[in-house]
């Protein structure tokens, strides 16, 4: 099922969310000037992007990627080759397809469907990962998650660091449209890095409801991130005290050597 979703603060733009693998997110971003054109984010199934295209009778007008894990961008080449489409990409990583290369500063400019976003370069995950951020949103693919950050697969804990200090100062309003249903599960480990976080717990109630609805949980508005996400938080006295206790963290070492500590942790979480 398919669910379209009003950004808040926005008069006219809409995203249409399509599941896809296990607990992939794939988005439609809509024209705000013909609801029928739509930008996808991230197509790595193009199947299920094929069948909400054929089924809405909407016209895919552009390809929006965050990096080059399969799962992302599995499904571009034949997209493109059905609608011969633009492709926007990050610069340093390999983009099948890519007709756009962009970095940070640059901006994707699709006048014709009244949408704008800034690129942000946003390494960590990949050595190359952007995300796209405008009308009151960041398509932020693998970088940021609900109550939780993407695994170092080629960036260092300090690109990690400095990518979720750049989302994390975003406008609190900013929705989170991160790729993959993980909330659940961050949220067990948060807690165990976070115990004495209220907002963290109440927050985990209302996303363990959502899921026993079958609903979905991102995406998420950054404010709540920045009140419950560890990894947004790895500078605080609660978490740094954490650190200590359970994993035997020096307390006088950097922010990025207590954020590397965290994320190994996360790592390892069985919980």
């Amino acid at each position: 099922m398919t669910t379209a979703h009003p950004i808040p603060n926005t008069e006219v733009l809409v995203v249409t969310r399509v599941p896809a693998f296990d607990d992939n997110y794939l988005w439609l971003i809509h024209s705000p000037l013909d609801f029928r054109k739509v930008v996808v984010v991230d197509p790595g199934d193009d199947q299920a992007i094929e069948a909400v295209l054929q089924r809405e009778q909407w016209e895919l007008a552009a390809i929006l990627t965050t990096h080059h894990h399969a799962d992302h961008v599995g499904g571009v080449q034949s997209l493109v080759e059905r609608h011969h489409v633009p492709v926007y990409g990050p610069i340093h990583d390999p983009i099948p397809c890519q007709t756009v290369a962009v970095r940070q500063g640059d901006r994707v400019d699709l006048p014709q469907l009244g949408l704008s976003f800034a690129v942000l370069d946003v390494p960590g995950h990949t050595k190359g990962h952007v995300a796209y951020y405008g009308h009151g949103a960041v398509f932020c693919g693998d970088t940021l998650f609900s109550g939780g950050c993407g695994r170092l697969f080629e960036g260092t804990p300090a690109q990690m660091l400095q990518s979720l200090d750049q989302l994390g100062a975003l406008p609190a309003e900013t929705l989170i449209y991160c790729a993959h249903e993980y909330t659940e599960s961050n949220l067990r480990f948060a807690r165990a890095a976070d115990p004495r976080n209220d907002a963290l717990k109440a927050y985990q109630d209302v996303v363990l409801n959502r899921r026993q609805a079958q609903q979905a949980t991102v995406p998420a508005l950054l404010a709540m991130e920045q009140s419950i996400n560890p990894f947004l938080r790895s500078r605080h006295p609660d978490i740094r005290a954490t650190l200590v206790a359970e994993r035997g963290l020096p307390a006088a070492v950097s922010d990025a050597d207590a954020f590397a500590a965290l994320r190994e942790w996360k790592n390892e979480f069985k919980g």
